[in-house]
């Protein structure tokens, strides 16, 4: 019984043993098979998709790093810098390197004031970083921050002060409208943007020269290639090119002229515009008050915005591109002109002056500015006096047709195409034009009040010592221009018997016994011509006239604007001068004066 038990022990041992066996063989094969499953795939890998996979594995390790060009800066004629790029200092903070976020710009707030929009602009670029990145956290850090944060660096780690180059503008206000400034960039710029040349860069030209020069000013993009760790860090540079800097721009400015545009306005607000007759240079360009453009450069807080677009005198509006104001008298020479051309009018044209002007079959009265009236006038003396009825009666003779016909080849009704953004065409009012606007037709009276510059017309004092220029010039002058330089082209083409006559009467405006602006001419060391305007703010019934004097019942945000045209010397024009002073009562008393300290100016700086 024993043998039995152990023979049979002895064969369940043997399966067993045999069982083991197969299912080690098996073990071994599908052992084997993956050996040879992976020694495939690895050899694949090593020889048939290396390649492939190199190049994979290069990308993960080196990537592209673009470098932000300098700026090119922005100088006026003579060389004196009117943008530039100042060194700086920042604060940055790498958020993975501090013990705790919050508590770190705790601690910085209570070394350096950080204000909510500075807190807010960090938040939002904390949501589209790495937490290895560095954040700015404050921009242009005054010297005594750089040492109060220098001092307590060891308390403030993930905290740190680092240089950079930072836009600014020494001059301020004086030409925030004409330079304009940069600012951070959105979404809408990027819509405009080659985002290649922009990935390393900040801020790009918001307004003015900044703007529509930006593909100049930016330059080049530099790039680098560079190792990285796993999680994007850089180990180190590969290769690098160097970004190629911004162009630097002359403007045709004068600086010393802008500088006395701006005395002679004072504190009011207005524009003045100078211009080279035969090149068609801005020599000045202002739009007063201004704004200080630095503010805006790292992102104007909220209260400071604010308070800029709630000053009655509108800091942040161009007046002299955007600005629209009815000519008033100063559009009198240009209709005399039509006058002459049309064969309307002689020089010795004589039209009595009532003090009013009244059209046949109609009882409204067209008043002078001249109570009384000018007596019999002559087309100079109706220069030289601004006499309204004299310009009544040859608007109505004239017609609306060839009215707006002849002032369109003076550029009214269009931009002048300067090489600044945002120009505003002004309004020649026509038939069609009125008809399109307000569904109505032409009036008659409204043909009488065009001839001294009131009703529809709406000019910019850009346009306003364009047409001036082109005056001066006898119908030939240059588009204006502060970079790109543009050649003359004949506006308009009238005989010299037409020019004579409206340049005698210009200059017996300023040096005439009777002459609304004789009051000026002991200011400038030349002979010039003239002519004052007054464009009305707040209209009367039958307030139509010239009106020389300061309104004195009306608040000063009601006044008539002042305004004053000229050019100089009267024998050989080489400057053009507008004025607009807003709210200044008569054009004479006060947009007169301005222009005459501005023409004596640049004539001593040899314009």
């Amino acid at each position: 019984m024993i043998e039995q038990r152990s023979a049979t022990t002895l064969r369940d041992e043997q399966a067993e043993l045999g069982l083991i066996s197969r299912r080690f063989r098996v073990l071994v094969v599908i052992v084997l098979a993956l050996m040879l499953a992976l020694g495939w795939r690895y050899g694949h890998l090593q020889l048939g998709a290396h390649e492939m996979y190199a190049a994979r594995a290069d990308d993960n390790r080196i990537r592209l790093r673009a470098l932000a060009p300098n700026r090119g800066l922005i100088l006026d004629r003579n060389g004196q810098v009117l943008a530039e790029n100042r060194p700086a200092y920042r604060l940055v903070v790498i958020p993975e390197r501090t013990h705790g976020l919050d508590e770190t710009i705790e601690r910085l707030s209570k070394l350096v004031e950080i204000s909510a929009d500075e807190l807010e602009r960090f938040e939002q670029q904390r949501m589209r970083s790495r937490r290895f990145e560095p954040l700015t956290l404050k921009t242009n850090l005054d010297d005594e921050q750089v040492a109060r944060l220098a001092i307590n660096r060891h308390r403030l780690p993930g905290a740190e002060v680092e240089p950079y180059l930072t836009r600014h503008y020494p001059h301020a206000e004086l030409l925030s409208h004409v330079v304009g400034y940069i600012g951070r960039i959105d979404r809408s710029d990027l819509e405009r943007l080659d985002r290649d040349q922009y990935r390393a860069t900040t801020h790009v030209g918001k307004t003015g020269i900044e703007r529509r020069y930006e593909h100049l000013l930016h330059g080049q993009s530099g790039l680098e290639r560079v190792e990285t760790n796993a999680r994007g860090r850089v180990l180190r540079v590969l290769e690098r090119t160097d970004p190629s800097p911004g162009q630097n721009l002359m403007l045709t400015l004068d600086l010393e002229l802008q500088k006395s545009a701006v005395e002679a306005l004072g504190d009011r607000a207005g524009a003045v515009v100078v211009l080279n007759v035969q090149s068609g240079e801005v020599l000045a360009l202002v739009s007063h008050p201004g704004f200080d453009p630095n503010l805006f450069v790292h992102g104007i807080g909220h209260a400071d915005y604010n308070r800029m677009l709630l000053d009655l005198r509108r800091p942040l509006f161009n007046r002299f591109l955007s600005g629209g104001y009815e000519p008033g008298s100063t559009i009198k020479p240009f209709i005399a002109l039509a006058g002459l051309d049309e064969g309307l009018i002689t020089p010795s044209t004589r039209i009595f002056s009532r003090g009013w002007f009244q059209l046949p079959g109609h009882s409204r009265r067209y008043r002078d500015w001249r109570r009384g009236g000018h007596g019999w006038v002559d087309l100079e003396l109706a220069l030289a006096e601004s006499v309204n009825v004299y310009f009544y009666q040859l608007a109505v003779d004239l017609g609306i047709d060839r009215i707006s016909r002849q002032l369109a080849l003076f550029g009214f009704g269009r931009a002048t195409g300067l090489d600044l953004p945002g120009e505003s065409s002004g309004v020649l009012p026509t038939r069609t034009w009125k008809r399109a606007t307000f569904g109505e037709p032409w009036y008659p009276g409204e043909t009488v009040i065009t001839g001294i510059g009131q009703g529809f017309t709406v000019v910019t004092p850009l346009q306003l010592a364009h047409a001036t220029a082109a005056l001066a010039g006898q119908g030939v002058t240059a588009p204006p221009y502060l970079v790109s330089a543009t050649e003359p082209v004949r506006m308009v083409a009238h005989g010299k018997e037409v020019w004579e006559p409206v340049f005698n009467g210009l200059a017996a405006v300023i040096h005439g016994q009777s002459g609304t602006a004789r009051a000026i001419a002991r200011e400038v060391p030349t002979r010039m011509a003239g002519k004052t305007g007054t464009a009305q703010v707040f209209g009367r019934p039958g307030d139509e006239e010239e009106v020389v004097e300061r309104v004195v019942e009306l608040p000063d945000h009601l006044q008539n604007h002042a305004l004053f045209i000229g050019f100089a010397p009267l024998d050989d024009p080489s400057i053009a001068v507008s004025v607009v002073v807003e709210h200044g009562g008569g054009g004479a008393r006060e947009a007169a004066p301005v222009a005459g300290q501005v023409i004596k100016r640049a004539m001593e700086l040899g314009h």
